[in-house]
């Protein structure tokens, strides 16, 4: 931990709920994090840019955690780099977490210009270039967005020294991409510029990153050029089980109006490629529109999971689950509330919601601790150490945390990890008789977790980088000594 990290954690910084007084703060000094059967290993300030993407790689004997960022605020719109002593935009954080008690910040990768969504380089995707048919054997290929103009693919095989391999440029948006690794196919969440929808799907062949060839543009009916009437919801993101699974799930609406969409991955593929509103529906196998009051943020698939309930039972025994999150928007719970949602899709065009999951408010008090309060995203790594077994959702201002999902019938919370705030820590408002009441909260915006079984996660107002590992009965859940 740097000696910044050591001093700010010792302070909490609240602000006053006077609506007459903008940003009145006060300090509380010794304020730890909150934890239950998780414990801190070791932390990053990562330079105090809003974090959102983390994906952890294994190279050679080296583990690297690969950051995507917002962009920058209002106060402070292109952080300093220490190691540049320049003013940077937001973009890719690289990181050493070999020891994780130890993390080694390697490099800055700027992004685009801009503020909040309207810049940084939020998602980053990771592929050795031995797994892909056309890729360099001794690159190691980092596909990321840049702002919501472009998707970039760069060449880490060094990762303090990344080197630009491609960039697809000319959108209007970008966000949360897929992509494969052993086929190099890959799901771009882009803006199209003639597309009526934000947020919608380009299929690339990025098997050889330095050529990508596209296949086509996919969306709902409704949002293709020509059309007309009212637009579906903008995509949030998919996550494909590759040719073996031949699935691709989609997630629409992050916040409200959601649809979880099931894919034929081959038909999406193969099929007619023009965006008529019939091929678009072609590749469909099952839509689950969720209420209005709640959106798809990640939808992650967990196939074939034996459910101890059900073992006796003739069929059923086994069950295909898809596992929704919601993304919480407004500050201090001025919205319905965002959660995790657990759909049963073995009967695969039928699919129903079983159950959910939401961190109880009053265990926390965190409709007034300051900015959000909701779900937000879930780790998405298909390793054995977590899957079907364990999944960590971020939850804004109340952390982390881990929940026991052998049951999806029944998921139940098994750990949490809340950080303290520190002096980086940014402040979230709302307005208040035309006023500014401003608090500061941490703000946990993304987890992911890794083959050795640590998680990590990242915070949306500048509070940086925590790894984590589960300590008592949770640690027993998912097999861990």
């Amino acid at each position: 931990m740097s000696g910044r990290l050591k001093l700010a954690a010792s302070f909490s910084i609240l602000f006053l709920a006077d609506p007459d007084i903008a940003c009145a703060q006060q300090q509380v000094i010794g304020a730890p994090p909150e934890a239950h059967n998780m414990k801190l290993v070791g932390t990053s300030d990562l330079q105090a840019r809003s974090a959102y993407q983390p994906t952890i790689h294994r190279q050679g004997d080296r583990w690297i955690a690969y950051i995507g960022h917002h962009g920058g605020s209002d106060d402070i719109p292109a952080p300093v780099n220490p190691q540049t002593g320049k003013a940077e935009s937001n973009g890719t954080s690289i990181v050493d977490v070999t020891d994780p008690s130890q993390p080694k910040y390697l490099r800055h990768l700027p992004g685009q210009e801009g503020k909040y969504e309207g810049g940084g380089a939020q998602m980053v995707r990771i592929c050795d270039g031995k797994a892909l048919a056309k890729g360099d054997r001794n690159a190691v290929y980092m596909l990321r967005t840049f702002g919501g103009e472009a998707h970039e693919i760069w060449n880490v095989a060094d990762p303090a020294n990344p080197v630009l391999v491609t960039r697809i440029a000319g959108l209007k948006d970008t966000h949360k991409s897929w992509w494969e690794c052993d086929t190099g196919i890959a799901f771009l969440v882009s803006g199209a510029p003639d597309w009526r929808t934000r947020r919608m799907t380009q299929v690339y062949d990025l098997s050889d990153p330095a050529h990508p060839q596209k296949i086509r543009d996919f969306g709902l009916p409704g949002q293709e050029p020509g059309s007309t009437g009212a637009v579906p919801t903008e995509l949030h993101g998919p996550i494909s089980t590759g040719p073996s699974g031949n699935r691709v799930y989609f997630g629409y609406g992050t916040n409200k109006g959601g649809v979880l969409q099931i894919v034929d991955r081959e038909k999406l593929l193969n099929g007619p490629r023009e965006p008529t509103a019939d091929n678009l529906r072609s590749p469909e196998i099952a839509r689950l529109a969720m209420s209005a009051f709640n959106g798809a943020h990640t939808t992650f698939p967990m196939l074939g999971m034996p459910i101890a309930e059900f073992a006796r039972d003739k069929d059923g025994k086994t069950r295909d689950i898809v596992m929704i999150v919601d993304e919480a928007i407004l500050n201090e719970c001025n919205e319905p509330r965002q959660m995790v949602w657990f759909a049963d899709i073995t009967v695969e065009n039928r699919p129903m919601m079983i159950s959910s999951y939401t961190v109880p408010e009053a265990s926390g008090s965190f409709c007034e601790r300051g900015g959000r309060f909701g779900a937000h995203s879930s780790n998405e790594s298909m390793a054995p150490v977590f899957y079907k077994k364990m999944a960590f959702i971020s939850f804004f201002n109340a952390g982390v945390r881990a929940l026991d999902i052998r049951d999806p019938y029944h998921p139940t919370e098994v750990g949490y990890f809340i950080p303290a705030i520190t002096a980086a820590t940014d402040k979230r408002c709302v307005k208040i008789d035309g006023k500014d009441r401003c608090k500061v909260a941490i703000q946990t915006n993304n987890v992911e977790t890794d083959e050795r079984g640590y998680i990590y996660i990242v915070d949306r107002a500048n509070t940086g980088l925590h790894i984590l590992e589960l300590t008592g009965p949770a640690r027993a859940v998912a097999g861990l000594r």
